[in-house]
């Protein structure tokens, strides 16, 4: 469903050259969960802005249903961080979830019953009238869940979307992403820092290297199906996971240092 091929993106300007992705190559099956995590500032977001067609690699190739993405295609989702940013504050949150199939030109009953659907899936039913400031941060990103859900895309890209709750949301939120997948069966490709949490959602874990990046290790996870967040954390393979994927970024921020201190040290000789 999603293939990416010696994916690389130069970025030029202010008379500095920086090769952010340097050779990515990732297939994903239709219908899988798989999550990418890296050390910081190793180029995840740029990745998945270059799948959703929102940047324009600079070579290699990005495929969704076999067909090639020049810019954001058909049957793609994308749900970011900065939830709050992505929704209009002025509208209603059953019209904020209903933008994108206005955009599709579905008739009107259809869009309000797959807005409804959606905003059910996602445990707020009852807030299609609110405007999401006058919702928390958890909700508001269920807010943006449900309209990538309603959309009912063939791919969702999900970049870092946890990131900016508490610890208790974080784990609610994982799991409803989950619960969705699982009912939808939707291709989804999770991007996060949070090492835990791509063990304890994914089928896959793809772990890419310090920028420029270039995946490292593609691991298969071979927890159950059905986990919640007691006993799968504490499953003995979501640790062995977890310790070897620590292990590997700990190894490539190590070596980042090591590498930006030989370089400080030259340029100081010079």
């Amino acid at each position: 469903m999603l293939d990416v091929e010696a994916l690389a993106k130069t970025y030029d300007g202010h008379g500095r050259r920086v090769e952010a992705l340097a050779d990515i190559t990732l297939h994903v099956g239709a219908g899988e969960f798989v999550c990418v995590v890296g050390p910081s500032g190793c180029g995840k977001t740029t990745l998945l802005r270059c799948l959703g067609g929102l940047l324009a690699p600079t070579s290699g190739a990005v495929r969704v249903g076999g067909a090639a993405v020049t810019g954001p295609p058909d049957g793609l989702a994308i749900v970011f961080q900065e939830y709050g940013r992505s929704l209009m504050p002025w509208l209603r949150v059953a019209d904020n979830v209903e933008l994108p199939l206005k955009a599709k030109r579905l008739p009107k009953a259809e869009r309000r019953r797959l807005v409804a659907e959606a905003l059910a899936a996602v445990g707020l039913a009852d807030a299609g009238r609110a405007y999401p400031w006058q919702l928390s941060g958890g909700m508001q990103q269920r807010v943006a869940i449900a309209r990538a859900i309603a959309f009912q895309p063939r791919v969702l890209l999900m970049d870092e979307p946890f990131a900016a709750v508490d610890a208790q949301t974080r784990a609610d939120l994982e799991d409803l992403v989950r619960s969705v997948w699982r009912a939808t069966g939707v291709t989804l490709l999770f991007v996060t820092h949070d090492i835990d949490e791509s063990v304890y959602l994914g089928q896959r874990v793809v772990i890419l290297s310090a920028s420029p990046t270039r995946v490292l290790e593609d691991l298969p996870v071979g927890l159950p199906a059905e986990r919640d967040q007691l006993t799968t954390r504490a499953d003995p393979r979501f640790v062995e996971l977890r310790t070897h994927i620590y292990g590997r970024i700990r190894s490539i921020a190590q070596g980042k240092s090591i590498a930006q201190g030989k370089q400080d040290r030259a340029q100081q000789v010079l």
